[in-house]
């Protein structure tokens, strides 16, 4: 990626980033407030319905479902979505596209999930129930980690920073995996069938040179239902979808260029004032949008869904998901549940783990040669973004949640813990990126 990219990236997650804190501090306030805290947990429990009949689309297994199983589980599809888009292109043309590219990102995931979770079940009690949660520390927020890394701005070689977005996008792919092999319930066969039918329906559009997103969109919806009801987790629909959205254009470039400069010519421009009426014949009308359809087609299915999903997610999904999970009535914790639950393995996964797995892993590799250490950068400033690979909070907090949500009252002190530990780790691993960051990146006079 080119140094406009990347900044435009980091705006993105900056601004995200920023709203992602504001709405866990609003969820913190509101859950521990007197005057708030039981209107914030009863709401929580709204039950949602989008009925037809008898139908509720909002369901699961004959449940109505709540406002935070709403979050949590459609509108994090949607999340997941937007990740599956990011992975797939990163994986065709972006830093995981080729093995030169992509080994230091992944083995630094690698690591990076690997020594988290030994370092969880080494610190967690030998509880089956605790010991659900071992994958919480594996996740780097991706959103958060390079909002932070902005704050340096051009002080941060560009080579670290495609480092972190790659390693990021790996661990997400890592989280992805675990979400499907261990978070499922009783599988339905008849909706998981549907399910593989919902999937063979869109690989043959890929393979059939379908281009039209709605098709992906509204077979990817039906899906998320049928998924959602099978057993297997609902936000591995996101994922599904993702990667058969096309990224090729349905004919070549070139023919789409051709088209749009014929049309050009044939457009008379009129000069006139902003503020001057003007008249179009019907058949400039006709060329104008020849146009505007060409120059839609020159973007290929998948950009343009990861185009139109990048405000929602980032301003709606990640926001709302950080104040329906982020609240943790603090009342209900003692220091004694603190020390000895999970939320100390998961601070420590989250601080000690993911640095010293990602710093690890990467030196070993770099060291017997596989590798080499990102263009312009150098140990200590290297250092510093493996600690910033500890910021946890969105995928975290969604692993806790389904480690422990329906395990009852002793899963919902195990949640807050987790929550706990999650917020902790994210940001003590923030805290000390940015120290190791300002202390070893090169002074700059702009």
């Amino acid at each position: 990626m080119g140094n406009y990219s990347f900044r435009s990236m980091l705006k993105k997650y900056t601004s995200a980033s920023t709203l992602l804190i504001s709405a866990a501090i609003i969820a913190l306030i509101c859950a521990n407030n007197e005057l708030t805290r039981e209107w914030y947990f009863n709401f929580l429990k709204t039950p949602v319905n989008a009925s037809i009949g008898e139908f509720n689309l909002f369901s699961h297994n004959g449940h109505c479902m709540t406002l935070i199983q709403v979050i949590n589980d459609f509108l994090m599809v949607i999340f997941f979505l937007a990740v599956g888009l990011e992975i797939k292109r990163e994986i065709l043309v972006g830093e995981l596209s080729s093995p030169k590219k992509a080994l230091l990102p992944i083995i630094g995931a690698c690591g990076g999930m690997i020594v988290p979770v030994l370092l969880f079940w080494l610190l967690c009690p030998a509880d089956a129930d605790m010991q659900r949660g071992m994958a919480i520390p594996m996740a780097t927020d991706i959103a958060f980690s390079l909002g932070v890394l902005a704050i340096f701005s051009k002080r941060v070689p560009l080579g670290l920073k495609v480092f972190l977005a790659a390693l990021a996008v790996a661990d997400d792919l890592g989280g992805i995996i675990v979400i499907a092999l261990f978070y499922t319930s009783d599988i339905h066969v008849s909706f998981l069938l549907l399910s593989a039918l919902c999937t063979v329906i869109m690989v043959a559009g890929n393979r059939l040179n379908v281009h039209n997103k709605n098709f992906y969109i509204i077979v990817g919806f039906v899906l998320w239902y049928t998924m959602l009801n099978s057993g297997i987790h609902a936000t591995i629909a996101g994922v599904i979808t993702a990667f058969c959205v096309p990224a090729s254009l349905k004919r070549g470039g070139g023919y789409y260029f051709e088209r749009i400069c014929n049309n050009i010519k044939e457009v008379q421009i009129v000069d006139c004032s902003k503020h001057s009426a003007v008249i179009l014949s019907h058949y400039e009308i006709q060329k104008l949008k020849s146009i505007e359809s060409a120059a839609d087609k020159l973007i290929s299915p998948l950009q343009t869904l990861e185009d139109m999903l990048q405000r929602l997610i980032g301003y709606v999904i990640i926001p709302l998901f950080a104040f329906a999970n982020v609240g943790i009535d603090f009342s209900t914790m003692n220091l004694d549940s603190i020390l000895s639950g999970v939320g100390i393995p998961v601070m420590s996964g989250l601080v000690i783990g993911k640095f010293v797995g990602v710093l690890l892993f990467s030196w070993l590799a770099v060291r017997i040669g596989v590798v080499v250490l990102p263009q312009g950068a150098n140990w200590k400033a290297f250092i510093g973004i493996c600690a910033l690979c500890g910021i946890g909070l969105t995928v975290s907090i969604f692993i806790a949640d389904l480690s422990y949500a329906g395990i009852g009252e002793k899963g919902y002190a195990l949640l807050s813990q987790a929550k706990l530990g999650v917020l902790c780790g994210s940001l003590i691993s923030a805290t000390a990126g940015c120290l190791l960051l300002n202390r070893f990146l090169p002074r700059t006079n702009d």
